[in-house]
This record gives C-alpha cells, structure tokens and sequence, in this order.
C-alpha cells in the first residue's frame, strides 16, 4: 500500500507552498509505475478554506485523514509578520495534531514550522523556517534549536523546511531517503526542477541576475555543464576559470552569483550525486565509485559520505540499492 501523505490546509494557505506535495510526493513512482505515495489533503472541519490568493479551495477530507497518515505536512497559512507571533494554534488545531499517530513523520513547509513550535514538537529540536521570520521565531520559541540559514531540516520524525522553493528540495530528500536517488531524480526531471539542494545550503543569496549576452566569459553555465561530464578528473579553480575565459577571481564571484556556492563545494555536491548513483545503480566497488565520482580513494569517498549523509558507502548501497 503506498506511504499515505496527509496535507492540512489551514485558512489563509499559501497556494504554492500547499501544491508542493501533491506535486512532489504525487510524481514518484516505482520501476512499474506504481505511485509510492498517495498525497490528500484536509482541513480542520472537512470543509473549503481561503488561501492567501483569490480563491478558495474545497477538500474530501476533514481531521480523521490525520489518524492513518504516515507522513503529515503543514504548509504555511499565512505571510504577515504580526499574525506569525501568535501563530494560528487554535484549540482546533491542537485536537487535529491529537489524532496524528506517534511515530508519524511530520513535515513543515516555510512559516509551517511555527505551528509545530506552538504544539511543543520542536522544543530541543533542530528546525528552519523562512529567512524573513528567522529573529521572530526565535524570539518566540526559544527551546527551539533554530537554524535560520539552512534549506532544510531533518531530525528524523520532524523535518522543516524554509521558505517557498525549499519546500520542493524538502519533499524531494524526502523522497530520496525513502526510495533512493533514481526515484527522486526522476520526480525532479518531470518537475522541471533541480534534483537536489544541500540541506545545508543556505537560504538566502542575494544575487544579481547572470550576464547572458556578450562574448565569452559572461557566465557558467557551459563550464558547469563541462565539468558535470569530467568529475572523475581532478578540477582544480585554475582549470575552470582557464575554461571560462576568467581571472580566477572573477570567475570564483560569477560562479558563486550563479549558483549561491563556491566552485568546489559546487563540485563536492555534484560528485557525491554522482557517487549515490553509481552506489545505487552499478556493482562497482567503494573504490571504482570514488575513481568514477572524483573522490580517487574509497577513505575520500568515506569521508565525504559520512560528513555530508552520516551514512558509509556500503551502509547507502544496502539501503538505496535498485535493480540495474
């Protein structure tokens, strides 16, 4: 039976942040097509709520979804600074989290957070929520072990995300650590979007748009796409910057513009996706997927596994592993 995801529309939902499970969590499919997770949503009382747009939505479900999710997500409901200091925890509210199961995971999605903080479920937690309501949030709930940079958390049970786009890179490591990163690639290829964003990453860069016209030298993107097809090779800043026609210092600032990271953590990411694939996909052993990946040792590809997953190579295979 496929993983039950339960959505709970509050009043005054924020349409985008509301779709982003059904959207995620609805694409993922097994090797039949089988879907791995039927998503619904609720509201308080199984009747429709405004959102934040101009317009209503009407749900089939009320509160008694909650008793037989596996996973419940709370989008935010609102986008106003002093709505968001008392946070909409009604008694309502607080009977629908009663009937959510233990043992149930839950998940917020920007402003989200500050339901779950109300309720108590954060306290001595790590969680994230929008970089704009950061110094709020933890004015309020200072048991919370607040991380106001990140993309996302995940403390196993409880998993926060900041604000708008990171709910999508919330769900899809969701998705990846269910099933593994094949299924969660192919979700972010028919949703158009990039399979996979650092936890860690922070929220908020604030960068001017790339060049994109002019001679060479105007942007990254081709340098990128190069170095995705020679991560087995050592690609050191020089070699870049030679490649794209800029002083190293130059093309240190425009990478980083462009990607809101530095060209080797850049790089770090690409060859720990490269080598989750290879540990999923491929019988190679640990030290042909650190050769193949551009770690060049398995104790390098060790290292990077288990500062960035918490996880071993082996361990990962055993846990991700798909049929070829």
């Amino acid at each position: 039976m496929a993983h039950l995801v339960a959505v709970l529309a509050l009043e005054g939902a924020i349409a985008f942040e509301l779709g982003i499970p059904a959207r995620i969590f609805g694409n993922a499919k097994d090797d039949a097509g089988r879907p791995l997770y039927q998503v619904a949503t609720c509201t308080l009382d199984g009747g429709p709520v405004a959102t934040s747009a101009d317009f209503r939505i009407a749900v089939d479900h009320g509160p008694e979804l909650l008793e037989r999710a596996d996973t419940v997500v709370l989008p935010a409901s609102h986008d106003s600074d002093p709505d968001l200091a008392d946070a909409p925890f009604t008694p309502e509210l607080a009977a629908a989290l009663r009937r959510i199961r233990p043992g149930t995971r839950l998940m917020s999605i920007c402003t989200g957070s500050f339901l779950l903080a109300a309720a108590g479920l954060l306290d001595g937690r790590p969680a994230t929520t929008h970089w704009r309501y950061t110094e709020l949030f933890a004015r309020t709930f200072p048991k919370v072990l607040l991380d106001p940079d990140v993309l996302y958390t995940d403390d196993g049970d409880i998993l926060t995300s900041g604000g708008v786009a990171a709910g999508v890179d919330l769900c899809l490591h969701v998705v990846r650590r269910d099933h593994g990163s094949a299924v969660a690639n192919a979700v972010a290829r028919n949703c158009l979007v990039p399979p996979w964003r650092d936890g860690g990453q922070k929220q908020y860069v604030e960068a001017p748009s790339p060049v994109t016209s002019g001679g060479a030298g105007t942007g990254t993107a081709a340098v990128r796409a190069w170095a995705l097809e020679h991560l087995e090779e050592p690609l050191p800043l020089r070699r870049l910057a030679d490649r794209a026609g800029m002083s190293v210092r130059t093309f240190t600032r425009r990478f980083r513009e462009e990607t809101g990271a530095s060209p080797g953590q850049w790089i770090t990411t690409q060859r720990t996706e490269r080598a989750r694939q290879l540990l999923e996909r491929t019988d190679l052993t640990i030290d042909q997927v650190a050769r193949r990946s551009g770690f060049g040792t398995g104790t390098s590809l060790r290292l990077q596994l288990r500062g960035r997953l918490d996880v071993a190579p082996s361990a990962y295979r055993r846990t991700f592993r798909t049929s070829a």
